[in-house]
């Protein structure tokens, strides 16, 4: 193996041997091999007018307020983008490690392109901590019902007709609706999130995987503290130096694969298949 080295292989068997689960973090550099951008470098800039906005500015709840459509058309060009791409090597191998597992698995996801469950991988086990681009709800909050992702095709530069803006609106109360993502203005939470949810897996799990994130946000940064606290052991894998390669090169329990998780991940299939 390249990347599980005899040192590593040890402390894999003896978290096998025992019961406590295996979870996994995945975030956007999983998808990036399935050719989606992560949308907070250029690729995610909008243009209102002559104004240029970033990601951090379209992505927001006050944005939404100030300028619905645009919000919109800014996340069905998104939508559209992760609708035509397919599940990569990465996605395939964390769905066999849930074969494996079985109930001692859990994946936790930052992504809201969809492609786990492209991949097969079980609603059951999987937390999706910023949403899913599969649904919508209502912007003003008159109900918690969740409804079907608008299936509008829409290019940059495209705008939208008066049918299409119809779909864009709330069938109870008439407003309009909103993806069902965590914006950059807003807060975890369970109902929406699975804040406690994944803070309590995060307890029981004795071999967390971080794949493709670097810890930007608050959540996954608990997540990890968590486990390192209950004597979990972390593994960061990513081709670039992050907030939690760091992290883990500091700790007595913490590894950092430095690669594409299509290349690493399928080792791990291998590695605990073998056992």
């Amino acid at each position: 193996m390249i990347y599980l080295d005899n040192t590593l292989q040890e402390r894999l068997t003896e978290f096998y041997q025992k019961s406590r689960r295996l979870t996994i973090l995945t975030g956007a550099g999983l998808s990036a091999d399935s050719g989606i951008p992560t949308f907070r470098g250029k690729e995610g800039f909008w243009t209102i007018g002559s104004v240029n906005y970033m990601p951090e500015e379209m992505g927001t709840y006050e944005m939404f307020l100030d300028k619905p459509l645009e919000v919109w058309k800014w996340f069905l060009y998104r939508f559209n983008i992760c609708i035509k791409a397919l599940p990569n090597k990465g996605h395939f191998a964390i769905k066999e490690l849930e074969d494996t597992f079985t109930d001692r698995f859990r994946l936790i996801t930052q992504n809201v392109d969809g492609l786990h469950f492209k991949a097969q991988s079980s609603r059951e086990r999987t937390f999706l901590i910023h949403g899913t681009l599969e649904k919508a709800r209502c912007g003003s909050e008159c109900s918690s019902e969740l409804y079907p992702y608008p299936q509008i095709p829409l290019e940059k530069g495209q705008e939208l007709t008066s049918e299409q803006t119809e779909l864009l609106k709330c069938p109870k109360c008439g407003n309009y609706l909103r993806p069902h993502v965590l914006w950059f203005d807003e807060r975890y939470n369970e109902k929406h999130y699975k804040l406690d949810s994944s803070l309590r897996v995060a307890k029981e799990t004795g071999l967390l995987l971080i794949v493709g994130t670097s810890g930007a946000t608050t959540l996954p940064r608990r997540i990890v503290e968590s486990v390192l606290s209950k004597q979990g052991i972390i593994i960061d894998i990513n081709p670039n130096e992050n907030y939690f390669s760091e992290l883990a090169q500091k700790k007595k329990n913490g590894y950092w694969l430095k690669g594409n998780s299509s290349d690493i991940l399928p080792e791990f299939v291998d590695f605990f298949k073998g056992l």
